[in-house]
């Protein structure tokens, strides 16, 4: 009887170990191709495979969009200074609001005993078949009128940056929770095989209160976390490969690594050794994709020039929304279109600041030129190429400016607003929203909401439902219950959808 030596059972032990491995690759890749050609589980949204955690799954009804683009205009924009003109505003331009507009409201700064209406230098005018309203500030978003949908009474629970976005971003006050990219995520899948399922664009000033919460899958696996692209230099941190090292080496670590992963994981389950596994297998295809992505020769001259690239930049002496930023902001625009061409389930792009507690007037001016022409040139170019039908174009923030002028002590001159929940405005187009829509309203000075009220969370269930996604069924367990983005709220405006 042969009796093999040590030798001899250590390469018997690693041959079988690779067999088994390379065959629980296969099955995995198998899973990936099928879930690129539509083959997937019917019925609801299903426990995510750790085999391949973002396999396309199918919705609970047939879906009107497939793809978002969420445009976060972070700080809170002046909704009577930009979409929702108060003409009564001006007529009351320094008198004081009744004490009962002030009862148990509270300012992030202004001082409400002695805070008075601040009427707008803004201009209004009405735009397209709709005759919807568009301030001076923004000309070609107005040219936009008819395929956009206007939600002017939407309010919010919270009244400082960091719960607002949190809320507006994550559907709770409470840091930690999962992101509306996330969700989507988690509960659509992606059809991006060489491309992250969720991708965060950021251009920024002074920078994001509420920093990478935005875009945080929280407590779901991090394999659903938005990816953060850069708009200078590498497009991914990180992503180069070494100097030195080959791409067949870079393949055979690569595999080795979640060879070993892939042991583990069956030993105990851990959801994160699936999400580590699939990010290190996303990052080296992404070393392919991404240099194609971001290749815009392809693109005409035309097409740059409808985006604003190479825009003289306004000077401006300080700006809470920065400087020298023209340029990314238009180029973050047209890299959402070439992202959700190539099956990016969400694109998330972040400007800040629209915080404005003073110097207005000029700062608003310089913020709104430099996103107005990109962001409608987005619009059109989507319709262009045939995809604003199914992907979801939003323009919001976490709240809007008070109709009192900013009255903070030690500021010599009222220049600005503060943080306003009550009464704001987002704008949507495409994926099955009704165009050419204004819904809602405020009252005559923008306080309140008078007329059909949207809270954060309506909010959220409407776009989820565009996606086929029920928000009441949406659900994750953790910590003993199943927690959702509406939490427990929420309701579909069917108002608004085509």
């Amino acid at each position: 009887m042969f009796t093999p030596s040590l030798e001899n059972s250590a390469r018997l032990a690693r041959r079988d170990f690779l067999r088994n491995s390379l065959w629980g690759m296969g099955t995995a890749t198998l899973a990936q191709l099928l879930a690129q050609d539509g083959v997937s589980r019917a019925g609801e949204v299903p426990t995510v495979s750790a085999q391949d955690p973002l396999q396309v799954r199918t919705p609970h009804f047939p879906p009107r969009a497939k793809n978002c683009i969420y445009i976060y205009l972070e700080g809170g924009p002046s909704q009577m200074d930009l979409y929702d003109p108060k003409p009564q505003l001006n007529k009351l331009d320094g008198q004081p609001l009744p004490d009962s507009f002030l009862e148990n409201v509270q300012f992030a700064f202004l001082q409400k005993e002695s805070a008075r209406i601040k009427g707008t230098p803004r201009k209004f005018t009405q735009h397209g078949e709709s005759g919807m309203n568009f301030s001076d500030l923004l000309p070609h978003l107005a040219t936009c009128a008819d395929d956009l949908c206007m939600v002017r009474s939407v309010h919010s629970d919270q009244f400082n940056h960091v719960p607002a976005q949190l809320l507006m971003n994550c559907g709770s006050a409470i840091a930690g929770r999962p992101s509306l990219g996330s969700w989507m995520s988690y509960g659509l899948g992606s059809e991006a095989n060489n491309l992250p399922a969720f991708v965060s664009l950021v251009t920024t000033g002074r920078g994001i209160p509420g920093g990478s919460a935005s875009w945080s899958s929280g407590f779901l696996p991090s394999t659903y976390s938005g990816v953060l692209f850069g708009n200078q230099g590498s497009t991914v941190s990180n992503l180069e490969t070494p100097t030195g090292i080959s791409s067949a080496l870079q393949r055979a670590t690569v595999r080795g690594i979640n060879d070993l992963n892939q042991i583990r994981l069956q030993d105990v389950g851990d959801p994160e050794l699936a999400s580590r596994m699939h990010s290190y297998e996303l990052a080296f295809r992404l070393q392919s994709s991404a240099p194609e992505l971001v290749d815009l020769s392809g693109e005409s001259k035309a097409t740059l020039d409808r985006y604003g690239f190479g825009r003289k930049e306004p000077e401006i002496s300080s700006n809470r929304g920065g400087k020298g930023l023209f340029e990314a902001f238009s180029y973050n625009c047209l890299l959402a279109r070439r992202l959700v061409e190539r099956g990016v389930r969400m694109v998330n792009i972040i400007h800040s600041s629209w915080d404005h507690h003073s110097r207005l007037d000029a700062e608003l001016t310089h913020n709104s030129l430099m996103v107005d022409q990109p962001i409608a040139a987005l619009i059109q170019d989507l319709k262009v190429h045939g995809l604003l039908d199914d992907t979801l174009v939003i323009i919001g923030s976490e709240f809007g400016r008070t109709p009192l002028g900013e009255n903070r002590p030690g500021f010599k001159k009222v220049t600005g607003r503060d943080h306003h929940p009550f009464a704001f405005t987002v704008l949507m187009a495409g994926g099955g929203v009704k165009p050419g829509t204004t819904y809602g309203a405020s009252d005559e000075i923008g306080w309140h909401t008078l007329e059909n009220p949207v809270h954060v969370h309506d909010l959220h269930a409407t776009i989820l439902h565009l996606f086929g996604l029920d928000h009441t069924q949406l659900t994750y367990r953790v910590q003993g219950r199943d927690f959702r983005l509406t939490d427990v709220h929420g309701h579909v405006v069917h108002d608004i959808l085509a």
